[in-house]
């Protein structure tokens, strides 16, 4: 019988648990789960998605293969690209380091891993797609909370590559973050470089932050 995983909020108030000690048990965690509740989780999260209103004119898409125990946006893309909305994934940039381009992506191209072991299209001057230019972007969270606080794994890519929607807020795509619900924590702080949300997905609820700050 089909049940929620467990999703009480880890209490990681910031002067009592550190950044990297909260990182390393959320992704213990959700490695720790079975396929057949990742499969769960990943059915629960595409109607969450399929039902969101910040992506109901998104034709352009942003996303990520599952890595380290991630919940699957898998289902979602599946269905999504039955209404003509197109992919793409990130790929690091092999000259401005730290940043990320976006390819298009499909079953047939072909992928290749990158310094981290994940899965990315080559790097392609003619395929990419700038930054600006899509509607939204999907990208698996560390942990969150329901202030628009998150944690990620570290690298600041995204924050780096999205930096210019803090000056040009118009041309930002949606920025939503994608976690299992029990990544949800009490407390997270909201550092000066991170790139605020428009909201998080979870294989539970929609969290939606109307107006992102960084203060």
């Amino acid at each position: 019988m089909s049940q929620f995983i467990d999703s009480q909020p880890f209490d990681a108030h910031p002067d009592t648990c550190s950044r990297s000690k909260l990182r390393k048990h959320l992704r213990k965690r959700r490695r720790s789960l079975s396929y057949e509740q990742q499969q769960q989780a990943s059915e629960h999260l595409a109607l969450n998605l399929l039902n969101n209103p910040d992506l109901h004119r998104a034709r352009h898409i942003a996303i990520y293969l599952p890595n380290d125990g991630e919940i699957d946006p898998g289902l979602y893309m599946d269905l999504a690209q039955r209404k003509g909305i197109r992919f793409y994934l990130p790929v690091l940039h092999p000259i401005h380091k730290g940043r990320l381009v976006f390819s298009p992506y499909s079953d047939d191209i072909e992928l290749r891993p990158n310094r981290f072991g994940i899965p990315e299209p080559a790097f392609s001057n003619g395929l990419r797609r700038p930054a600006w230019a899509l509607d939204a972007v999907l990208f698996p969270l560390v942990g969150f909370d329901e202030n628009g606080g998150r944690l990620g794994m570290g690298g600041g890519f995204y924050d780096r590559t999205f930096a210019f929607s803090r000056l040009r807020p118009g041309l930002a795509p949606k920025l939503i973050g994608l976690a299992h619900d029990f990544q949800r924590v009490g407390q997270l702080p909201i550092e000066p470089w991170d790139v605020p949300l428009h909201g998080v997905v979870t294989d539970r609820r929609c969290y939606r932050f109307s107006r992102p700050s960084t203060t």
